[in-house]
This record gives structure tokens, C-alpha cells and sequence, in this order.
């Protein structure tokens, strides 16, 4: 699946880190692990993370933040026009 995403979207360099979580607040419900359709998100003993690599391969749908009910997740998108750009779909 991530293959045809990734052929839908052009990503430009340079973003800043559009993503923060505040591990104080994450109470691990689990919700970011389940609806991340690019699978960054995973479960470290009682707390989520992101991967590290996540600028790279996130698709910027702000999924995670929307569901967060511990309000742990920090998400906007990338300023200056960074990040990704979809050309079909």
C-alpha cells in the first residue's frame, strides 16, 4: 500500500518537524497507531512515538492529531509550500 501512495505525491525537502508529541501527555490509547495509514506511529513500553523518519514518509492528513484524546499530539502542516505536494488523487 505505502508504494502506491508514495507514487501519488512528490515530497520537497527541507521540512521543519510538523509533528510533536509530548510524552507527558500520552496516556497510549492507541488510537495514532491505528489510523496512521503509514504505519509511523508505534508503542514504546506505555508511551507512542513517531518514527524518526516520519518528514519522510508522513502524507500530512493530521489523522493522528485529530484522534489524540489526550491532546498529546502537536500537528501543522510544514510552512512555506515544504512537505507534500499531491499530484493525483
Amino acid at each position: 500500500m505505502r508504494a502506491d501512495i508514495d507514487s501519488l505525491v512528490t515530497r520537497i525537502a527541507g521540512s521543519s518537524d510538523f509533528i510533536k508529541l509530548d510524552s507527558t501527555k500520552c496516556n497510549m490509547c492507541g488510537r495514532c497507531l491505528v489510523v496512521c495509514t503509514m504505519g509511523l506511529w508505534k508503542k514504546k513500553g506505555k508511551k507512542a512515538y513517531i518514527a524518526d523518519d516520519y518528514k519522510s514518509r508522513c502524507v500530512e492528513c493530521g489523522a493522528c492529531y485529530q484522534v489524540c484524546e489526550a491532546d498529546a499530539i502537536d500537528f501543522h502542516y510544514p510552512s512555506g509550500g515544504k512537505g507534500v505536494v499531491y499530484e493525483r488523487g
